[in-house]
């Protein structure tokens, strides 16, 4: 597959599902990996955007896919950047 831009967290349960198919995995064989059931990696995998970020790289990892941050087009607006190092959390 190729690179998706990851705009908000709603596009991520297609894209884990279809980076699932294209590595052959099923939900159970990747459940397993996980150490969870089936079916919380069939929640997981459906509510993508709540699951922790650790548990979403864990399951990157799996799938073969690597996470990479990379600053966004100027066309976007000043509010869909991350805030600065000074900035509070």
């Amino acid at each position: 597959m190729s690179e998706f831009p990851v705009r908000t967290g709603h596009q991520l349960p297609q894209l884990l599902q279809a980076y699932r198919k294209q590595s052959g995995l099923t939900q159970t064989e990747v459940a397993r990996r996980l150490g969870v059931t089936q079916q919380n990696l069939s929640s997981l995998e459906r509510n993508a955007d709540k699951v922790s970020a650790d548990r979403l790289v864990e399951l990157l990892n799996i799938l073969g896919v690597e996470l990479v941050l990379r600053k966004a087009d100027d066309a976007l607006s000043k509010s869909d950047t991350p805030p600065s190092d000074d900035a509070s959390w």
